[in-house]
This record gives C-alpha cells, structure tokens and sequence, in this order.
C-alpha cells in the first residue's frame, strides 16, 4: 500500500471509492472525469485536482499496441485498471465496451471489478467485438431487451451497493435518431443503470442537448465532448449533465511529446536541445512516490543494508537532478 492510499482501511475501499463516484453523479454540481490509461497517468489525474477518472478503452487499447475493437482481453484490461487504483484514492469509471461477451461475462466482470476497488463500470449497447465509435457508419446495435439484461446481471453481480453501473447509448452514433435513443436509455434506466452515457458525433453538440431536454433528468446524464468540444462547457452545465469526460486527452497528449522528442532526438542525435523541456527524473521519482519506499526501508531493513540503502538513496537522488 503507498502514500496515496494508505488512509483508507483496505477492507472498505471498494464501498469508499464507488460511494464517491456515486456522488460525482448524484451531486448538484456537473462533475469532470479525466481519462487515464495506466498508474502514472492515473496519478497526473489526480495531482491536476480530478475528482474522478475514466479508464479508457481506446487509451488503455492504443497503450497496450492494439486496437480498440477488444483486441485487449478483460482480464489485460483489468491488471491495468488494478495497477491504476493502486496509485490512487480517485474512484475510477471503466470503459467496459460492450461487456466483453453476454450477461454472464457481464456478470464476471463486475464481480472482479469490485474485487479490485474500481467504481463503476460503463457498458454500450453494441455486438461484441465492439468498433470504435469513430470509426465509420456502419455501427451493429445490441438487441435493447439483451442490453437491458447486462445491465440488470451487471447491478445483480456488485458486491457493493455503491457500485455505479453506467448504461452507454449509441444510437444517435449510429444513425438511429432521438427516438430511439430514448427508448434504450428508459429500457436501460429500467433495469437499473444508474446513470446514461448519451453518446454523438456531431460536432454541434445539438442532438446531446435536445435528448438532456426529453430526458428531464430521470436519472444522471454523462457526455463525452470529444467531437463536440467546440460547444461551451457552460451549455452543457445548464443543460444539468451530472458528469463530463474528457476521454481520450492524456494518450493523445502524450503521443504529441514522444514524436516531437523522438524526432528531435532522431535528427540531432544528442540531448541538449530537449533536456530543459522534459521533467526532471526526480519529478518521476515523486510521482511514484520514492520517499515510502526509502522510509519503508528504514523501518523493515537491517542496519548494515539500511546505510546502504540511505547512502544508496542519496546518491540516486543527486544524479536524478
């Protein structure tokens, strides 16, 4: 257990961690999640002042080298997602894609996501394997009375009350029309989710705001801006979304960085140009909490390999500068 977590009792951290989730969803206020794909950024997250964060599928895929059409297995996804709620106290939402298979996946799922202190989890109403939703038109819709079922094994299989289970729609992605967005989302709602993802493409935001304006707040809206990121933020707070994602930013950003620094360090073949744009190796060394470990060995080590490791320590230290 590190700094980060270690004022919480373990033995109530899934119940801590979904109640907080649950209350980004349910509170008076629109809440941010920020997406995150592994322990490190999961811990920028959080030192920028996130109160929640979006595992992402796409992120999480794209970081492993493979595509998001569930390429990445369930249980990848999951050690991932582990290492992530080890490096921090912010309740994290899953990108589930489409549950991994049917009900009984769904099921399995759920059950070692509260195992593992995750908060929630995020299913959408396409076949397995899924398509990115950007990627073309032709997106296979889930039967709504099957989907409907996975939502129902999913809040079923939560070992805490506090779990929130999150029922995506991709019928406006699809080409289906309000209509029928609607309908699944109150089918949804039905079989208890306990919020609706409203998914879109287009980039005017209109159609997200005309479905918060039928919906009338039946239960918690989220939206995902990433084509519609033009729109102000303000429209969607009036529009009373519980929950905003910004859900692929930190995998694109850091994307940026490493061709612009692999570039540059291809074509110069040294260091000193880029050396002062890039965090000092001791800011790593923070991020992932260095200090425990070299108070944990002054505490557990022998004397003689207790020198050692303080001198050790210190030299690192220096050179990490």
């Amino acid at each position: 257990m590190n700094a980060l977590t270690q004022k919480i009792d373990e033995r109530h951290r899934d119940a801590y961690l979904a109640s907080k989730l649950r209350g980004l969803l349910t509170g008076p206020n629109t809440s941010f999640l920020m997406e995150a794909h592994n322990g490190l950024s999961a811990r920028i997250v959080a030192e920028a002042g996130f109160e929640g964060i979006w595992a992402s599928g796409l992120s999480i895929s794209a970081s492993l080298g493979v595509r998001d059409a569930n390429e990445a297995s369930w249980t990848q996804t999951l050690e991932v997602v582990e290492f992530m709620t080890d490096s921090t106290d912010l309740p994290i939402l899953l990108d589930g894609d489409t549950g991994y298979g049917n009900f009984n996946s769904v099921r399995r799922l759920v059950q070692k996501l509260c195992q593992r202190n995750v908060a929630g989890v995020c299913l959408e109403d396409k076949m397995f394997p899924k398509t990115n939703s950007f990627i073309g038109d032709d997106q296979e819709l889930a039967d709504p009375s099957e989907f409907a079922g996975k939502i129902k094994a999913a809040k079923d299989s939560q070992s805490n009350d506090a779990f929130c289970v999150v029922a995506r729609v991709e019928a406006l992605i699809a080409g289906r029309g309000l209509t029928e967005a609607l309908s699944r989302a109150e089918q949804y709602h039905a079989a208890g989710a306990d919020a609706i993802l409203i998914h879109s493409k287009k980039s005017d935001g209109v159609e997200i705001l005309k479905f918060a304006e039928h919906w009338q707040d039946r239960c918690p809206l989220v939206i995902v801006p990433t084509t519609y990121y033009a729109v102000p933020t303000q429209a969607f707070v009036d529009a009373k979304i519980a929950s905003i994602i910004w859900a692929n930013h930190n995998l694109r950003a850091s994307v940026a960085s490493m061709r612009k620094i692999c570039a540059t360090i291809h074509r110069e073949r040294s260091l000193s140009g880029i050396e002062k744009e890039l965090p000092r190796v001791k800011e790593i060394f923070d991020l992932v909490d260095q200090d425990e470990l070299t108070q944990a060995e002054s505490i557990y080590l022998p004397k003689k390999q207790k020198e050692a490791a303080l001198a050790r320590n210190s030299y690192d230290a220096g050179a990490a500068q």
